[in-house]
């Protein structure tokens, strides 16, 4: 028999096998916390959230400055980096230094074109000539050279015949302004 007590002993102290068990018991208690809860829950939650990713930024951040500074402790990688920087500046440098050199020649040529039409003008105003017609050529060829894809429509329809004169009167045809009657009106 006592060996069989033994054996009940045993038993017993062994929790019982886990059937049927189910969190059916867990939902009045959860749904109870998170109606008294429920706000305080999700602002917690959210916080946690932008914390994280707050977080997860520095570190990256973290990450790439250390690996810079790695880098920046090879000498070698150091002085590559300048010349390649310095290489690159200079080659911007001649770029510009080219384009204002070609734009000063630009600058140069037009105020020696418009000294040597002044002085044209100046000479055949000497010779008592007209002078506008020459600018005048020379105004036509500029704008002939820059607008050279515009073309004028000459077969326009005039807008008014030649004769109007909006202050005469007379060009209106049946359409006349007359003023309002004086006095108030004929309601009653």
């Amino acid at each position: 028999m006592e060996a069989d007590d033994g054996a009940r002993v045993r038993n017993e102290d062994v929790p019982p096998s886990p059937q049927n068990q189910d969190l059916s018991f867990l939902l009045p208690s959860v749904t109870a916390f998170l109606s008294d809860y429920g706000w305080y829950v999700v602002f917690v939650c959210v916080g946690v959230y932008l914390l994280i990713q707050h977080l997860r930024k520095n570190r990256s951040t973290h990450s790439q400055s250390s690996s810079v500074s790695a880098a920046s402790q090879d000498p070698e990688s150091v002085v590559r980096s300048q010349v390649s920087l310095e290489v690159s500046r200079r080659r911007m440098q001649e770029e510009q230094d080219a384009r204002a050199a070609e734009f000063r020649e630009r600058q140069q040529r037009l105020e020696e074109e418009k000294r040597r039409q002044k002085i044209e003008m100046w000479e055949s105003m000497k010779e008592g000539k007209s002078y506008k017609g020459n600018a005048k050529v020379a105004q036509n060829t500029e704008e002939a050279t820059s607008s050279s894809s515009l073309t004028p429509k000459t077969d326009r329809k005039p807008l008014r015949n030649s004769g109007y004169s909006p202050l005469s009167g007379d060009g209106g045809g049946t359409c006349s302004w007359r003023p309002g009657r004086r006095g108030p009106s004929a309601g009653g």
